[in-house]
């Protein structure tokens, strides 16, 4: 099973993650980082194969994909 890890101090909110995911695995939080962008989590991780595309995507390097 995949493990998607978010590093929210990183996360800007652009939604690359969210747009380029195959299986709508990320979606925006409730929660703001210390520079007051709502940042991406997981909505449901059992879905995720593990792809790495949102973290190709991700500019800032905010996400790591474990397997």
């Amino acid at each position: 099973m995949a493990k998607v890890t978010v590093f929210h101090e990183y996360c800007k909110s652009c939604g690359l993650c969210i747009a380029i995911c195959p299986n709508k695995v990320l979606e925006i939080g409730d929660k703001a980082n210390q520079k007051g962008y709502y940042t991406v989590r997981t909505n449901d991780e059992s879905k995720c194969t593990g792809c790495s595309l949102c973290g190709i995507m991700c500019p800032d390097l905010a996400l790591e994909i474990s397997k």
